[in-house]
């Protein structure tokens, strides 16, 4: 199995060009935080070379840029070419079927790789639980109460 999932931040802009067929393709270069530290206490990074084709390369390319915060679901696909010099040339990169933009646009607008803010899950806007009325259903008007019994339960 051919499996590669992904999360990091676009080391540049993506670059968006089309096919003679008409095919949009956008190539794009991910940063991935290693797992450990180097002796220093420094953390690494990969940075791995991705495509995208079709509707998926254009919303990459209108949405995505320098610092975005992404994830990318695909396969790694490996190719050879001769360099003018003569010499056999290697490469990977990461097809991706699916990419997730994990930041606002204008969140990374303008930031660079670094500065680029990370989306806070723990907040919940507009919910202040000091004032929440919690004496009345909140579910009432859901329809009838149903009752359960513990044989009606799956586990």
């Amino acid at each position: 199995m051919n499996k590669v999932l992904l999360v990091g931040r676009l080391t540049r802009d993506p670059e968006l060009r089309t096919t003679p067929s008409g095919m949009a393709v956008t190539r794009f270069t991910i940063a991935v935080s290693q797992n450990f530290t180097n002796k220093n206490g420094e953390r690494g990074a990969d940075f791995i070379n991705c495509s995208a084709w079709g509707r998926q390369a254009d919303n990459i390319s209108k949405y995505c840029h320098k610092g975005s915060l992404v994830s990318a679901e695909g396969r790694i696909r490996t190719g050879s070419y001769d360099a003018q010099d003569g010499t056999k040339r290697y490469t990977t990169e990461v097809v991706c079927d699916v990419v997730n933009f994990l930041s606002s646009k204008s969140s990374t607008e303008g930031t660079n790789r670094e500065e680029a803010p990370m989306p806070n899950n723990d907040v919940i806007p507009d919910m202040n639980l000091e004032s929440a009325d919690l004496t009345e259903d909140p579910f009432k008007s859901f329809g009838e109460e149903i009752s359960l019994s513990s044989d009606d339960l799956p586990f």
